[in-house]
């Protein structure tokens, strides 16, 4: 039986959910309303996601949070277990998981994988990250690896072999040594489930190039956003593939649009958690490269907002004029965060989706 992942179904945009494992998803903000990231909170908001024909839900992989008042997202579910209640309780919907590759070993890995794959019946994915803040990893005793995507490259060609391989295999790398390994069942989407890598620098987009399905990535302006697309298509097309861009925005979508940017003012500004927002930066900015050099600078707003990426502010109107341009720089898919998932998505899914619908960027 072949199995169709939510990505690769007919909507030309693709919308999912970013960041809902986690205290506060994306925002760095004190409001009382802030997303508090119960389990009931993410089963309900899944379940909505999966209701309005939502594509997708993408967890973020955190152990350690960025401080503050309220300890930005040290509470957080671990992904794999997440997704797999989730598979359980949800019916079309995609489900990610969000994996450090050297802190989780790929056998365990395609093993995991294959059993939130089976329970979804073919809707899981896998957001492979190398991870870029060193204090997580103090937790568990392990350096950051200076050519993470070099040992990236071993991690994903292990998962696959143990899917492709009905014997043990031996596998001898610069990472990895494994003899007789064995990982049943295989995925049922082939050769592995649907891949995705948020990527900024050129090592990254490589790897996304060579071995996963989509590149997630940020832009600062919608106007120069096309140029990350172009990157990736030229460095996939070189080695023979055919890689898509996806990104990150959050949303603020009121009735007007006075009301929207008042809104986002609020959260984002007046009651930002001003020493999280500071601890986040500056790990983001030494460590991770994962904006544009001059964001940090520039657009301390966004990163309060939601961490960094694109705000998408204004009337359910304004927001598709907006969609429309991403996806016209050729962008196939958006991952959306909220302030709080439960108050606002339903809004957002009665009035932006069937404007994107009219738009000829959604089926329903």
């Amino acid at each position: 039986m072949t199995y169709l992942h939510p990505l690769k179904g007919p909507n030309k945009l693709k919308l999912g959910i970013f960041s809902a494992n986690a205290d506060g998803g994306l925002a760095i903000t004190d409001v009382p309303e802030r997303w508090r990231a119960s389990w009931d909170d993410n089963l309900n908001a899944a379940q909505m996601a999966d209701r309005a024909g939502l594509d997708f839900f993408l967890p973020i992989a955190r152990w350690a949070g960025f401080g503050g008042k309220n300890k930005v997202r040290e509470w957080s579910f671990e992904t794999f277990t997440w997704a797999a209640a989730l598979a359980a309780s949800t019916q079309r919907i995609g489900l990610f998981m969000t994996v450090h590759v050297p802190i989780v070993h790929p056998l365990y890995a395609a093993k995991a994988l294959a059993t939130v794959d089976h329970v979804s019946r073919g809707r899981a994915g896998l957001n492979i990250v190398c991870g870029w803040n060193p204090k997580e990893f103090g937790m568990f005793g392990i350096p950051l690896v200076e050519k993470g995507y070099d040992q990236a490259s071993e991690w994903i060609e292990i998962i696959e072999k143990a899917y492709g391989s009905e014997e043990p295999f031996n596998f001898d790398g610069t990472y990895y040594t494994l003899k007789n390994a064995v990982s049943r069942p295989a995925s049922l989407q082939s050769p592995r489930p649907v891949t995705m890598n948020a990527a900024f620098g050129g090592p990254g987009r490589d790897f996304a190039a060579a071995n996963c399905d989509y590149l997630f990535t940020t832009f600062t302006e919608i106007s120069e956003a096309g140029k990350h697309v172009e990157d990736i298509r030229t460095r996939s097309e070189k080695v023979g593939r055919d890689v898509g861009a996806y990104t990150v925005c959050h949303v603020i979508c009121r009735e007007t649009q006075q009301e929207a940017e008042d809104y986002y003012e609020r959260y984002a500004m007046t009651m930002a958690d001003t020493a999280a927002v500071d601890q986040h930066m500056a790990g983001k900015k030494e460590f991770s490269h994962s904006h544009d050099s001059d964001a940090y600078d520039r657009y301390r707003k966004r990163f309060a907002g939601g961490a960094g990426s694109y705000p998408l502010v204004g009337t359910p109107e304004r927001i598709v004029e907006e969609m429309v341009a991403i996806s016209e720089q050729g962008y196939s898919g958006i991952a959306l965060t909220f302030v709080n998932y439960l108050y606002e998505l339903p809004f957002f899914c009665d009035r932006v989706l069937p404007l994107l619908q009219r738009a000829g960027l959604r089926t329903a």
